[in-house]
This record gives C-alpha cells, structure tokens and sequence, in this order.
C-alpha cells in the first residue's frame, strides 16, 4: 500500500531527546495522520498536526526536568565540592611567587645573596637585632612573658666546649635557640612565649598597678598616698620612654668585633706556581724569609727589606716541596725525583742531597734535627741530618700518596695524611702507626697542631668531604667536625689566639678565620680566582701568605700582635738583608 511522503520535522539543538525516539514519535503522528488520510481520504488537518506538535513538545519539557536525563552530545558541566587542578605546563614560582627559606618573596631568575655568619656587618646587625627584641619584649610584656636568652655568635667563655655546637651553620637555616642547662633561672616550658591572661593588654587604676621596679605607676605628682618615693632609679623621675632594665640593657659594654681586612695588604706575582693539590711549596720560615717553589727553582722572599733572590735551579728536575727548619736558615727541598735536598739558605749553598723514595716527595716536616719526608711511593722516611745514612725509619702505612706531613715537637707526635683518606698519627720515631683514622671520605693534606692545647690535631678532607675535623690524640677520639661546604687545602692555628685559618678550593676559593672551640666565622676573606693550595703563617702570627694556580701570593694581616713578642725582628733575618737580587 502506498503512503504518502511525510514531512521531516526540524530538531531543537539543545534537546535531550534521542534521536530513536524522537523519529519514532514522528512516525508515529505520520501514521495516524495516513490512518486518517486512509478511511477518509482527506488531507491532513492543520489543528490536528498543531495539536500533536504541542504535545510533543509539553512532554520534552517535562523529561527535561526529570533528574535521570539522557545524554546528549554535548559535555555536561559537572559541579562538586572536590577540585583537581591541572598544573602541567606552568610555572609554579612565577605564578604563586614561593617563598624562599628565609620566607622573603624574591625573583625566580635573581637570588639575594646574603652575607655570611662571620662578616662584620652581619655580626653587627645580628647584635643590633637581638637588642631591639629584647628591649621591645621587656617593653610590652615586662615580666609577665618570660625572656629567652638569644643566641650569640660567639660562645660564652664560661661554658664548657661540649655545650657549643660542632657543626657549621648554614646560612640559608634559621637558628634555634639553644636549651640552657639545669642551672638556668627559666623553665624548661618558658622558651615559647604564651599569653599570661585571657586579654593581651589590661588598664589598671594607677594606684594599684606596680611596674618592674616595685613602684607604682606615676599618677599627676610624684607624691602619692604611699609618700615621697625616694629611689632614684624609679620611672618616676626618668627622662627616658624606656624602663630602667631597658636603659641598663641599651648601656651595658658591647664586646667589639674584630675587623679583619677583607683586601690583602701586598699581593707578588709567583710565575709558574703549580696547581697541585698534593705540594707544598710554600713555607715561612723563623728568620722571617718566605720560600717558594716555582717550576725548577726556589726563591726566598725577605719581608723585612722586600728583596727577592733565587736559592737554586735544579735544572732537570721539578720542585715539589719546600720547608724551612724550626731555628735556622736550612731550608730543605723534595724533587719531582725524589731526592731530598738540605740549603744554606745565608750562603745559597747546597749541603747534602738525600735518596731513598722513587717518586716525587711532596710533603717535608722538620722536628728539630730530624727531618720526615712523605712521597708518591707511599712510604715515609725519618732522616737524621747529622747522621750520614739516607734515613733513620722507614714508614708503611698510607696505600696511596703521602700529602701532608706536620710533627707536634711539644708531643714528639707526628700526623700524616694521605690520598687513601687516611689520617694517621706516629708516636716519635716509631714504624706502627698510633692512631689511624679513617672517617674522611677524601684526601687528607691539610694538617695542624694546636699551639694552645696538647695532643689536639685538625684536619681537612678534600673536595668529596669539605670537613674540618678536631682529634685528641691522647684519646684517639674525634671531639667536633664542621662542614665548610669546599675543599680544605690548608689549616694553620694562630700563634697568638686559639683561631685557626682554613684555605678553600671550589667555589669560592676562600680564606677563613674561625674561633675556636665555638668554629664561628671571624672572617672570610676571597681574591683569588684559583684554588687556595698554599698556606703559610710569619714568625710573629700576624700575616699569613696565601699561594694558589692564579700565580699569585697575597698577603693577609689576620690576628693581632702579641704583646711579648719578639719574634721575626732581628736575628738570621737581618744577616740576608743584603740580598739585592730581584727577580
């Protein structure tokens, strides 16, 4: 049977409506409209058709509201309490501006760099900070809040060096406070300030409000009903806005920091200075004359007259360490071969040459007439110069090159350091090691005696340690380390205070001045774009010499003077004054 073409009837783009059900509902109205057209063969009429679109559209309506709708191809908005941002592609500290530890907002691309603990300045406006706080607390709260002592910079010398702390502090951290000892007058609770009473601030009646010192609060007159008040030290007659713990406060000495000059006072070339972690090339020696090895030749510098002359040339062979004699002008020089040569530093005349290593000896130590030498061989040897035999002792122990050698003539001790990261310490003459330590994790070449305290060794590790370490050799305990955050190329105490200087390699190639037991930085001194390899201190312990692979020397005042010294005045120092060859 024939049908009639029925109309196609637009749909509304924002319909739920399946489209199945949609064309169903349509052929369903054609067909009754074909019904209808069938029995009476009449067209279609118009109100009938309006009629069924109207009730079409009163039911799309009514399935809109219905809260299971059916989907559509368009994407739902979905809203929750419940939201995942999408943070890939963006910038989070450009975008949210992080903070940095200090909790100052700063520029991604530029950090403030921020000077270190043992700058003057910091040290000063460190005190100045401290102050303020403490008179600003006394100020508001008086004594209803406790008042945590601050922490100092430097230690108080009544403490025992076990309560300082045995570790560098780094400047990006905060410091804590320190937790005082049983003895103080504080609770162990009263660290962290808390509110006494439920409001901050009260306002009491004049009369019967005291203050810190036990006097009332000053009402109109001096006088009140309690009588004349008779101490002197009352607010009532102060002409400052503070109280008087405050002025006591503001008014107390103030221990002054010492200022170490940050630029050295004389700076000599030095052509052809090798940048080798593992020689020594630098010492000063007691007639106050300087030795420097330069390629093949030794030059001594005085520093008395300025003059500079050349002890010797070896010709064939590389200078790889120099040392002077404790009492004398005998300077002793180790070769790229090894040989061991003894000078006349007053006459520039070789006495004695002495073999025994086969490699370069690059580390020299004198005790008195023995002199220790320490070669890539990994042997050392003691040698007894008035003696005509090569050497005394013969020492195995290091498994790789020996770098650093330091005798402790008080002690009659002797350290040695090595490239295995080993550290080990000889009691006089002995061949068995007395102590052997093994806690660096680098080559050991920087080592000190203290001057100031029997059987107490520093040493410093190299690039993969950055440490200082402080050893009691009567003990063979390690007492503190420090982490300087560079490699430890030299270590020098003062002759003239309980400080000792640490020279740096990467990255900042400094100089440092620490006091010690506390380890806090008195100065950090920079100049030289290398390495700080070398290291050697004046007879009076005023200056020390600084060499690294920039060839350059430079001179840094760095203590004061003692005030019975006498020596590196006249003496050996003043017989080479006429020295008149200069380089």
């Amino acid at each position: 049977m024939d049908r009639s073409p029925t109309t196609n009837l637009p749909t509304s783009t924002g319909t739920r409506t399946p489209t199945g059900a949609l064309s169903k509902r349509i052929h369903a109205n054609a067909d009754i409209a074909n019904g209808a057209d069938r029995a009476g063969s009449e067209p279609i009429d118009p109100a009938a058709l309006s009629k069924a679109l109207k009730y079409y559209e009163d039911a799309r309506r009514t399935r809109d509201r219905t809260p299971g709708a059916s989907p559509s191809r368009k994407r739902q908005r979905i809203y929750g309490d419940r939201f995942i941002p999408n943070r890939e592609g963006q910038d989070l500290q450009a975008s949210f501006n992080l903070l940095h530890d200090a909790a100052s907002p700063a520029t991604p691309s530029k950090v403030k760099k921020r000077a270190p603990h043992g700058e003057l300045h910091f040290q000063r406006t460190e005190e100045a900070n401290r102050t303020f706080s403490t008179v600003l607390r006394s100020e508001l709260f008086d004594t209803t809040i406790p008042q945590a002592t601050p922490p100092t910079l430097s230690p108080d010398p009544t403490l025992p060096p076990s309560t300082h702390s045995t570790t560098i502090n780094d400047p990006s951290r905060a410091r804590t406070p320190p937790v005082n000892g049983p003895s103080s007058s504080l609770p162990p609770a009263s660290i962290t300030p808390s509110t006494p009473h439920k409001n901050l601030f009260t306002y009491m009646s004049p009369r019967h409000h005291r203050n810190a010192s036990g006097q009332p609060t000053p009402s109109r007159t001096p006088q009140s009903r309690h009588g004349i008040n008779l101490n002197p030290r009352s607010d009532l007659y102060s002409l400052s806005p503070v109280r008087f713990d405050s002025q006591r406060l503001l008014l107390s000495p103030r221990k002054n920091v010492r200022n170490v000059s940050k630029v050295p006072f004389k700076v000599l070339d030095a052509p052809d200075l090798a940048d080798d972690f593992y020689l020594n090339l630098v010492d000063w020696g007691s007639s106050n004359i300087l030795g420097v090895g330069l390629g093949s030749c030794v030059y001594m510098w005085n520093s008395a007259s300025g003059r500079v002359t050349k002890l010797c040339d070896l010709q064939d062979d590389i200078v790889t360490s120099v040392s002077w004699i404790q009492r004398g002008s005998h300077v002793s020089i180790g070769t790229n071969k090894g040989l061991v040569q003894i000078w006349d530093a007053e006459r520039c005349r070789r006495l004695r040459t002495m073999t025994g290593h086969t490699a370069r000896v690059g580390a020299l130590a004198w005790n008195d007439h023995i002199l220790t030498s320490g070669s890539r061989d990994r042997l050392i040897y003691h040698r007894d110069v008035r003696q005509p035999d090569q050497f005394l002792r013969k020492l195995v122990g290091h498994k790789q090159e020996v770098c650093g050698l330091r005798w402790n003539t008080e002690d009659g001790q002797l350290a040695s350091g090595g490239n295995d990261n080993k550290l080990m310490v000889w009691d006089k003459l002995s061949e068995t090691p007395l102590w052997k330590f093994s806690d660096h994790t680098a080559a050991v070449k920087a080592i000190a005696w203290s001057p100031h305290q029997h059987s107490l060794l520093a040493s410093g590790g190299g690039t993969a340690d950055r440490r200082i370490k402080f050893w009691n050799t009567a003990t063979g305990s390690c007492i503190q380390e420090i982490d300087t955050g560079s490699q430890v190329c030299n270590l020098a105490w003062s002759k003239n205070s309980n400080e000792i200087v640490s020279t740096h390699g990467y990255s900042q190639n400094q100089i440092v001045v620490w006091k010690y037991p506390s380890m806090t930085q008195v100065a950090s001194l920079t100049g030289h774009t290398y390495r700080v390899l070398y290291l050697a201190m004046s007879p009076d312990g005023q200056t020390v010499v600084t060499g690294a692979g920039d060839e350059t020397l430079r001179f840094w005042k760095c203590f004061n003077k003692r005030e019975r010294d006498g020596v590196g005045g006249d003496g050996a120092g003043s017989r080479m004054e006429q020295w008149g060859v200069i380089r």
